[in-house]
């Protein structure tokens, strides 16, 4: 086997894709910066038991293990930041109201997540800690749909969920909540027949929402038929309101999908996915994760989003080579003095080694710094003259 080839699902970053994302890095933490929302950076791998804390254990079968030969404890590569932004919101800062908190960088899963997904996610995501109200989730949702504009991304939608929704029939249901993780993996894929053959083991009310679940998707008037085949219970009536609430308050079409419980064991109470035409999983994933932090000395109420950097540039045009300068190679004091003043300016210049012929990819060098009448001039260089056909 070939000393070049990656594992499956590991690629290397090329130039062009590099700089895209590098690109949309820098644009997304400005953006993050303008709203209040403050940059850490936690480490690439920590203490498994902290790693998994509060993920319900979504996370466990994704993360890699390892052993600490310092400590000889079980160590986890991060298939998530998210934990690690809760513990230092509730360890480190420890403070008494609103925080705000961006991070990125990368993550690394045992198996990919989706069709055409990496194993190594570049992740980049945006937290609020401390605020229980609507107000805490509008203001992510908003942000995470402007992360997708600000981006360039065209024709993406976002759909809304409420695990409070199957909460309350789990709840309510004792035999039903004895069978969750079958029932959400039944709700997960969608599969009617498959909660059909349920319906004999559980309460005749329970079994009908839950066939009725994968039906209730679409738009927002979906929230009011949900009212019509869903139990009658509070907190069912409750989810429902928030989820008209929180429809009313994007400016965008919102879609509903009640049957959406793939993070059930993590998120506790509304759930978001932004979509994109160009692309089979969802672009951002986030929503309500309170008290989740209890593990770690601190039940904070949370929610936040995050998108993985390579499918965000993934589902852009091309990048556009950049205009460069070429430039000789040479001792000359005013040569040097001609370059470091082209490069503070914010052009690039690209020196020609000598002995070889300019072959840069990632940038065209459409001008030329040349010596004329004893000085150092930039002149535009003609276009290259297309190739003859054969």
């Amino acid at each position: 086997m070939g000393k070049w080839l990656l594992p499956e699902s590991l690629a290397d970053i090329l130039p062009a894709e590099a700089r895209r994302i590098e690109e949309l890095r820098r644009l997304l933490l400005d953006l993050y910066r303008t709203y209040g929302y403050e940059l850490v950076m936690p480490p690439l791998v920590e203490y498994l038991d902290s790693l998994l804390s509060g993920s319900g254990g979504d996370l466990d079968l994704h993360t890699f293990k390892l052993v600490d030969q310092l400590s000889g404890r079980s160590l986890g590569i991060r298939a998530d930041m998210t934990p690690q932004v809760m513990r230092i919101d509730a360890h480190l800062l420890n403070r008494a109201g609103v925080t705000r908190l961006c991070y990125y960088g990368s993550v690394l899963h045992t198996r990919p997540r989706g069709l055409w997904a990496t194993r190594e996610p570049l992740q980049i995501g945006a937290e609020i800690y401390g605020h229980a109200g609507p107000e805490a989730d509008v203001e992510v949702m908003r942000l995470a749909l402007e992360s997708v504009a600000r981006a360039g991304v065209a024709d993406y939608r976002i759909d809304l969920s409420h695990l409070g929704v199957v909460r309350a029939l789990l709840e309510a249901d004792p035999a039903a909540a004895a069978r969750a993780d079958e029932i959400f993996g039944l709700l997960r894929d969608k599969d009617t027949p498959g909660l059909a053959a349920l319906a004999p083991a559980l309460r005749a009310d329970t079994a009908a929402a839950l066939q009725a679940l994968p039906g209730l998707y679409g738009d927002a008037d979906v929230i009011e038929r949900a009212r019509g085949l869903l139990p009658a219970l509070p907190q069912i009536a409750a989810a429902l309101d928030t989820l008209a609430s929180l429809a009313r308050a994007l400016d965008v079409e919102v879609g509903i999908d009640l049957a959406d419980v793939r993070s059930f064991h993590y998120h506790t109470g509304i759930v978001f996915a932004i979509y994109c035409d160009a692309w089979p999983n969802a672009v951002v994933r986030g929503g309500r994760y309170d008290d989740v932090g209890r593990d770690f000395g601190r039940a904070r109420p949370a929610t936040g989003f995050s998108l993985d950097l390579r499918e965000l540039a993934g589902l852009l045009p091309p990048a556009v080579a950049s205009s460069a300068v070429r430039a000789p190679w040479g001792t000359d004091p005013e040569l040097a003095k001609a370059v470091d003043a082209l490069r503070a300016a914010g052009q690039i210049v690209v020196q020609s080694l000598p002995g070889h012929e300019p072959d840069e990819q990632e940038y065209v060098c459409d001008r030329e710094l040349v010596l004329r009448d004893g000085a150092w001039q930039v002149v535009l260089l003609a276009p290259a003259a297309p190739s003859s056909p054969h």
